[in-house]
């Protein structure tokens, strides 16, 4: 068995660090906003180097309190990807906002920046929430170049690029930093993952810091005074306590998972196979780190026969995503039709995410090559 993402090896390596963590925060008796999230929040800043961390339940929940913060208004519209996980454009509904889908980049798969700016010529919209798909940083540049052109804010869905970098001018930043405010997941898969949900909020603007803190304690300051009504979202003591442990070894880690990505492709060149996969490009920063590792096909059947042959040689696959948002029942009364997004839908049908963790050993991609070599 070759498994999609496998926590267990990992766990192994780091379970004396990780009971350690658990069992030092149980003994401090303070598992809800004590210090093991505090530090973790501040280790965390120190990463990105940004301001302010703010943990919270989930990622889910980061998008619709970041969002909130940013002051959304009832009806507004927002601008987003077609192409990502559902919590992208269901902050935006949750918040009483209207998503305005843009189609993807067929090379990135990240949402197109020169389509934003045609609908952002066309319409006063205020807010934009990009999304780092797959671990792929969008482009830092172009994304600061709408944010200063059109004054938007812009909110960063960086749930699945911990770690991901581009560059303003000669400066390297990370994704989550460029905006005005960014979101992590620390869901059990992602490149930092928790034992169980857990998210952050990342911002260099002192307001809305304060205002997600609020939020994620029933809109208050101080116990029982509530001067907004907000949520109940904190991360537990534990999983921060078990991120901390983890932070520490997230870019040996990510190096690792570049060099999958790398043996991904020389096998793909040396089989000579049809496929398009994602080319390591050596930029001087991390552009991509490797969340997902998904390859493209010619056309939907071929795909499904490639996974149905790996899946049944024992090795994991998965459908990022098999139906794009602008599609989902949910979103129908915003009148969006089959062909809308043409990149989108094609990407839903052609895509496949084949193994990646760090823990992942050369001779189990050779194999999981060789079997999709055998499928076409």
């Amino acid at each position: 068995m070759i498994p999609l993402f496998d926590m267990t090896r990992q766990y192994e390596n780091l379970r004396e660090e990780i009971l350690k963590a658990i069992d030092d925060v149980l003994l401090s008796g303070k598992v809800i906003l004590g210090p093991a999230v505090s530090e973790f929040e501040s280790e965390f800043a120190m990463y990105l180097n940004v301001k302010h961390a703010i943990g919270v339940a989930n990622g889910s929940d980061a998008l619709v309190i970041a969002l909130h913060s940013i002051g959304i208004e009832k009806g507004e519209k927002v601008i987003t990807t077609p192409y990502t996980f559902f919590a992208t454009a269901s902050c935006i509904v949750r918040n009483g906002g209207v998503p305005v889908f843009v189609d993807v980049d067929k090379e990135t798969y990240n949402i197109d920046l020169n389509q934003v700016e045609d609908v952002l010529k066309r319409e006063k919209i205020r807010i934009v929430i990009p999304v780092h798909l797959f671990g792929r940083s969008v482009d830092f540049e172009n994304l600061l170049f709408l944010k200063e052109k059109y004054h938007v804010k812009i909110l960063e869905d960086s749930a699945q690029s911990v770690g991901s970098e581009g560059k303003i001018g000669n400066k390297i930043l990370k994704s989550g930093t460029i905006g005005d405010i960014g979101i992590f997941s620390f869901f059990p898969t992602k490149n930092l993952g928790a034992y169980g949900d857990a998210g952050m909020i990342v911002t260099n603007n002192d307001e809305l810091a304060e205002k997600c803190r609020m939020l994620r304690q029933h809109g208050s300051k101080k116990k029982y005074y509530h001067e907004m009504v907000g949520y109940n979202s904190r991360i537990d003591s534990i999983h921060a306590a078990i991120l901390s442990v983890k932070l520490k070894y997230l870019d040996e880690w990510t190096t690792r998972r570049i060099e999958i990505a790398k043996e991904y492709q020389r096998l793909f060149e040396d089989y000579k196979l049809p496929v398009k996969y994602p080319k390591v490009v050596e930029t001087g920063y991390r552009n991509h780190v490797y969340h997902q590792y998904v390859v493209e096909f010619e056309n939907e059947e071929t795909r499904n026969r490639v996974k149905e042959h790996l899946e049944e040689s024992g090795i994991g696959t998965a459908l990022y995503y098999p139906l794009p948002l602008h599609l989902q029942k949910c979103f129908s009364e915003y009148g969006y039709k089959e062909g809308d997004f043409p990149v989108a839908e094609s990407l839903s049908k052609t895509t496949l995410a084949l193994p990646i963790f760090p823990e992942l050993r050369n001779e189990e991609i050779k194999e999981v090559v060789e079997k999709i070599k055998e499928s076409l």
